[in-house]
Order: C-alpha cells, then structure tokens, then sequence
C-alpha cells in the first residue's frame, strides 16, 4: 500500500474540496498522515474513528461514503456540469480529484491494520486484530458522476425537494408532508389556478407572487405543499419559512438565482401586526428592492385576511389624511402578490355533500338524515363549514 501516494493525491484536491472538510474524511486523511509518519497510536485513534463516523452516516464503505459525498456534492465541478456548462481546467482538476478518491476508497482494511501493527508494540496486537472493518470497493466513476450532475443536477437542492428555514439555516426534509390528490376536498378551481401559475414557472417563465387567502381549514396550505405531487414538477423545490425568520431570506433568494431547480418561498399564516420588524423584509423579498427577484423563485403565502395587516379603527394619531396614507401602506403588501386567490367558507349543501363523501371513505353507515343532523351541531361548535371541520366531524363517529 502506497500510503504516501494516497496522501499526496488527497492532499492535491482542488475541484471537491468542500469533501474534505466534512468529519469522514478528516478521520480519513488524519488515518493516512498519522501511517505516513509513523505515529502507529494515531493511527489507531483515527482508524475507529473513521468506523464510526461511516457508521453515524450510516454507510457500510469508505467508498459507499464517497460516492454520495462526491454524487451531492455543491463544488464548483458539480454545479457547473449541473447547468451544462463547461470547463477544460476545472474538469481535469475533478477527474483527477476522483482518482485520489478512488485510491482510498480502494485500500482494504486488513492493509491499514497490518501497516499499523508494524507501528504499534506488541501490547496493541490484540486490539488490531479484533478491530472492525468497513467495506472496501468504489462504487463511483467520474464519468458516472458527471452523468448524474448533467440529468439530475448537483447539490442539496438535487436530492431534496423541500426545505425548513429556520435560524438562517436550510434544513432539508427527507419526508416532506404533500398531501395527495385524494386527500385534497373541493376548490378545485382555486387549486387550478395555483397549478397553472405554478407550471409557468416549472417551465422558466417569470410568474406572480402567489396570496393564497380566506377561511381557516379550507386547504390552503395543503394546495401548496400538494404542488411537488403533481406530474411534471420534478424540478419543483418547496422552501418553507416562518414569518418570524425572513432575516437572511433575501441573501439565500440571492443564491437561488442560476440554479437550474425552480422554487417557491411558502410563508404559511401570515397575518403582520402593527409596526411588525419584518414587514419590510418581506416588502423587499417580493419585489420592493434594487434587485428584481430570480426568474426561478416565486413566493407564495397563505393567510386568514386578505390585507395580511391587523387594523384598528384608529391606526395612529393624526387628521384624516394620515390615516388614510397609514392605511394605504399597510394594505399595499397583499398588492404585490400578483395573484390573489379566495378559498371561501363552503355553504350549507356543499358542506353536506363533503360529509356524505367522506362518511362513505371512511365506512361510516350512520343514516344520512341524522348524520347531516350531527354534522351541522357539530359545524356550530367548532368552526366553519370547511374540509377540516367536515373530516374532523367524521373522524369524531
């Protein structure tokens, strides 16, 4: 085993070096320095901590590792040949970069164990011997990976499609909750109108900023996230934020731009107080700025009032005219959503007719004069006449 070779060859990463910097392979490149010094105890400590970081990530292989490290890569390599571009210089550096992974990835166990027991006294020989082993093999090539990067795209944002932020933070979600279409009740044309400006953007048009607004419970929030179930939104990514953590949004909006995934910004409920912080934040999100917003991000918010903005009678101190500018711009933020979409309360025969279709779903027999009896009692106590208070009145038989 050449172990200065491999060390060399890592050490000369240039196109992936956002790799390097993540706990397996520090454990990795830690393993081949303390081999190549001939610091046997070093080794040692850094080959169990090699296993169990593979283990933490859940990956039976160094070369298991490397491959989905190098497959959702965001270096300069990857998100290049996810756009299609090209590069000669920064190609041949990634190739190279794949080689030296592949060295590692092809160095078995029972080499780094019986390199370190040349360097260990007697006293460990029982300890090495006993020691783990991860899988050896490389499951990657670097044509492979550039095939990916090119039909897939490259990053994060290739292998998630919706996303929590939170505290300045994305955080991918591995099961997102998208309702289906069986699940969804009425409003069928509000929802074809959300799908239709939502196509336009899937296919690179630059589209309206989406207010999605009216009763409580009547599936706002389930049209929008039901978007990334649909047919022909592979390239849909869904970013959900809470109204209280918008500080930071306009700089990732900023990153979003270029990338070949289109996105929507969800802010769900938001309804702004008085002199709230981030009205304004959100003013220069939807188009208020220096910067016109990416022709591949819209935003789209659901809210319980249409001027999004609580009013008093009296918003502040001062004569009539005052009152009105103070009105004017606390109302002009619903404006700058370009497409404004009412999900009213259903009247008294839809409601009814819902009730009826979700008591046959559910194998509920109870005779329909009584059930549409209890189905009314049960709407006055607790709430309108909603999808969610008809489910909620089944699921209470």
């Amino acid at each position: 085993m050449n172990i200065n070779g491999v060390l060399a060859a890592l050490r000369g990463v240039t196109a992936y070096k956002d790799i390097l910097d993540r706990p397996v392979m520090e454990a990795a490149l830690r393993l081949l320095t303390s081999a190549a010094h001939g610091d046997g105890l070093g080794g040692l400590e850094a080959y169990t901590d090699l296993f169990y970081r593979l283990r933490v990530e859940g990956r039976p292989g160094l070369g298991h590792w490397l491959g989905d490290a190098l497959r959702w890569s965001e270096g300069p390599y990857p998100l290049l040949a996810g756009r299609g571009g090209l590069d000669p210089a920064l190609e041949q550096a990634a190739r190279l970069d794949v080689s030296a992974f592949e060295l590692l990835a092809s160095v078995d166990c029972d080499k780094w164990l019986a390199h370190l027991s040349r360097l260990l006294d007697s006293g460990y020989q029982g300890v090495l011997t006993s020691l783990p082993r991860w899988q050896r093999g490389v499951p990657f090539s670097f044509d492979q990976l550039t095939a990916a990067y090119r039909a897939e795209g490259a990053g994060r944002f290739a292998r998630h499609r919706a996303f929590v932020w939170e505290n300045g933070t994305l955080i991918p979600v591995e099961h997102p909750d998208c309702p289906s279409s069986e699940q969804l009740l009425g409003y069928e044309e509000q929802r074809a109108e959300v799908e239709r400006n939502t196509r336009a953007l899937v296919e690179g048009r630059y589209v309206n900023n989406v207010l999605l607004y009216g009763e409580s419970g009547a599936g706002k929030s389930a049209t929008v996230k039901h978007l990334l179930t649909l047919p022909g939104m592979g390239e849909l990514r869904l970013i959900e934020a809470d109204k209280e953590n918008l500080s930071g949004l306009p700089a990732l909006i900023r990153e979003l731009d270029g990338r070949r995934q289109k996105f929507i910004v969800f802010i769900d409920d938001l309804t702004f107080d008085r002199d709230d912080p981030t009205y304004s934040v959100l003013k220069t999100i939807l188009e208020g700025g220096v910067e016109r917003r990416p022709q591949n991000v819209a935003v789209y918010a659901t809210s319980n009032r249409r001027h999004l903005v609580r009013q008093t009678i009296s918003e502040r101190a001062g004569d009539e005219m005052d009152r009105s500018e103070t009105i004017r711009e606390k109302t002009s933020l619903a404006d700058r959503f370009g497409v404004r979409v009412l999900f009213q309360g259903l009247n008294k025969t839809e409601f009814l007719a819902l009730v009826d279709m979700l008591a046959d779903r559910n194998g509920v027999t109870l005779d329909r004069e009584e059930l549409h009896r209890q189905a009314v009692a049960w709407e006055r106590f607790h709430g309108a006449q909603t999808p969610r208070t008809a489910l909620q009145f089944i699921l209470s038989l």
